[in-house]
């Protein structure tokens, strides 16, 4: 639960094509505590690691920042 009242799941998609299996990751963002409906994003293996590495980028610069202003 993030501190904005939202929930993040991730789950692992798998559609059972006969000639080729597709493997996704979805990303869901469930409503907020007034009941604004979330989002969802059904991602690549390749594309859930560049969001990975996207968030953790911006989570040293955001700390960074955080240390800079004291």
């Amino acid at each position: 639960m993030t501190t904005c009242g939202r929930k993040i799941a991730v789950h692992r998609l798998r559609l059972a094509v006969a000639d080729r299996p597709i493997g996704r990751l979805a990303l869901d963002v469930g409503e907020d505590r007034g009941g604004d409906p979330g989002a969802w994003a059904s991602l690549t293996a390749d594309e859930a690691r560049e969001l990975a590495r996207l968030l953790l980028l911006h989570a040293d610069l955001t700390e960074q920042g955080a240390t800079a202003e004291k």
